[in-house]
C-alpha cells in the first residue's frame, strides 16, 4: 500500500495531509467524500440592511470629519473662561459653579448652594479656607470626593478642586409679581428686560432696583439671561430679597400690565421724552433694552413713552444696568420729595 492512500473501503485520504481536517471525503458524491460547510455560506450571503450613512462610519472621511467638529464644540463650550464663572447648567436644574475665585465669591455673596465638594489632595489656600468655613457657617453641605468625581461633573477639568453645587432659581408668576408690587402700600416701580443676554447685566440691574426701592424685575423666558450664579454674584445677594419673574411672552405681559393702570416707559438714546421731564411717581414699569440692540419692535411700540438720559460728554449710550440705575435713582428722588 503506497504511502497516504488506502484501499477505497473505508475513505479516501488526500495526498500529503492525512491528519486535516476535511481530508476524509463523505460517500455518495461524485467526487468521493467531503467535507460540508454545514450551511454557513448560505448564511453569509444573507443581506445586511441599509448602508449607514457616510457620518456613521467610523472610517469614512465624513464621519472623521464630524467627530473633528463635534470635539471642537466641547472644547469652545467647555474650555472658556466664562464657562468656570458659570459652571455647567441645565435648563431649569442645579448649576455647578467651578473655580476657587467664583466659588469664594458666591459664598460670600449668600448665594442659595447646596453643596461644596472639595476634592480629595487638594491643596489648601486662603480661597479654600474661606469657603470651607464660609459653607459651614451657613449650613451648606461640605463633600469631600475624588478628583476623578470632579472631573466628570465638570466636563473641562477646570475646577482647581472645588465646585459649588447652587439649585436653580425660583421664578415668580408675572402676575403675582404686579399684585405684590401694588399691595406693598407704594406706587409700584418694577423693571423689565428686553434683549438682555448677560447675567452680569441682570445683576446689577436687580441690585439698582433693590437699592432706589423697586418691588422686582420681569425677563423674557427666552433669549435672555436668567438668574444665574454669575447674576447672584453681581447682584451682591440683592437676587435672594428681590423676586424676578419670568414672562413667557413679554410683549402681551407688558400690554396686561398697562390695561391695569400701569405706565409703561422705556429707555432709548433717541428717546422723545427727557428724563429730567419725565414723572415717575406713579406706578411704574421701567424697559431696558440691550446696549446694542435696543428695545425690540413690539416692545416698543407698547411703551407709553420712550426715555432718554441727557449727556453732558460725548458718549452716545450707557450700558444697559447703568442706565437702569441712573434711571431708578431719578425716580426715587421723585418719591422722596
Amino acid at each position: 500500500m503506497v504511502a497516504g492512500f488506502t484501499d477505497g473501503t473505508k475513505g479516501e485520504l488526500m495526498a500529503g495531509n492525512s491528519q486535516r481536517r476535511g481530508a476524509v471525503r463523505k460517500s455518495g458524491t461524485k467526487k468521493g467524500q467531503v467535507a460540508g460547510s454545514g450551511g454557513k455560506r448560505r448564511r453569509g450571503l444573507e443581506g445586511r440592511g441599509a448602508t449607514p450613512p457616510a457620518t456613521e462610519r467610523k472610517y469614512h472621511p465624513a464621519a472623521k470629519r464630524a467627530a473633528a467638529a463635534a470635539k471642537a464644540a466641547n472644547k469652545t463650550r467647555g474650555g472658556s473662561t466664562a464657562s468656570r464663572v458659570a459652571g455647567r447648567r441645565n435648563a431649569d436644574g442645579p448649576e455647578l459653579v467651578l473655580g476657587r475665585n467664583p466659588v469664594v465669591e458666591c459664598l460670600r455673596a449668600g448665594v442659595p448652594a447646596t453643596a461644596l465638594y472639595v476634592a480629595v489632595g487638594t491643596e489648601n489656600d486662603e480661597r479654600l479656607t474661606a469657603s470651607v468655613k464660609l459653607a459651614a457657617d451657613a449650613g451648606i453641605s461640605i463633600l469631600e470626593v475624588p478628583r476623578s468625581d470632579l472631573d466628570r461633573m465638570s466636563s473641562n477639568g477646570l475646577h482647581q478642586g472645588m465646585a459649588l453645587q447652587v439649585p436653580p432659581y425660583r421664578y415668580v408668576h408675572p402676575d403675582d409679581l404686579l399684585e405684590s408690587a401694588r399691595g406693598s402700600g407704594e406706587p409700584a416701580l418694577l423693571v423689565a428686560l428686553d434683549n438682555i443676554s448677560d447675567p452680569r447685566n441682570l445683576g446689577a440691574v436687580i441690585r439698582s432696583v433693590a437699592a432706589f426701592g423697586g418691588h422686582g424685575v420681569v425677563i423674557p423666558q427666552r433669549r435672555s439671561a436668567s438668574v444665574t450664579a454669575v447674576a447672584w454674584r453681581t447682584s451682591a445677594g440683592a437676587a435672594a430679597r428681590l423676586p424676578v419673574a419670568r414672562a413667557t411672552n413679554l410683549t402681551r405681559t407688558l400690554k396686561d400690565w398697562a390695561s391695569t393702570g400701569v405706565q409703561i416707559v422705556g429707555l432709548d438714546a433717541g428717546g422723545d421724552t427727557l428724563l429730567d421731564e419725565f414723572d415717575g411717581s406713579t406706578p411704574t414699569v421701567v424697559v431696558v433694552g440691550s446696549e446694542g440692540k435696543g428695545l425690540s419692535r413690539l416692545v416698543r411700540e407698547t411703551c407709553d413713552e420712550i426715555l432718554s438720559i441727557p449727556m453732558a460728554g460725548p458718549v452716545e449710550s450707557l450700558n444697559a444696568s447703568v442706565a437702569a440705575g441712573v434711571v431708578l435713582a431719578d425716580i426715587a428722588r421723585q418719591r422722596r420729595s
